[in-house]
């Protein structure tokens, strides 16, 4: 059974994302700064890149995701627009509350004010 360009093109990149969040897991500090350095560069300007690719046009919708050329849809974010913007979010509150539990303290968001 042939496989795609797409297939291919698909896999190598989920083969290369794995490996780079295997080795920020499990790389000593010294190698996990040199990763940082050499592929945070790299994944930022590919995030900008994509998300160039969805910036909404003068209505407020995205060109790229727009399914019908006269869509009456209320301008609003696109998906990738809305998945780029929780990945980033969300997580980071996350990891900020894993943190906060595992040292004692609560984050100031999640304190009671009393």
């Amino acid at each position: 059974m042939p496989t795609s360009v797409f297939s291919q093109l698909d896999k190598s990149l989920h083969e290369h994302l794995s490996d780079l969040m295997r080795l920020a897991a499990k790389a000593d500090d010294r190698t996990a700064v040199g990763l940082a350095r050499a592929e945070l560069p790299r994944m930022v300007t590919a995030l900008k890149a994509l998300l160039d690719e969805h910036q909404p046009d003068e209505n407020g919708r995205c060109p790229t995701c727009r399914t019908r050329r006269f869509s009456r849809r209320l301008p609003s974010p696109c998906r990738a627009y809305l998945a780029a913007h929780l990945c980033l979010t969300i997580t980071r509150d996350e990891d900020r509350v894993a943190r906060s539990e595992t040292s004692g303290r609560r984050p100031n968001h999640l304190r009671s004010a009393g």
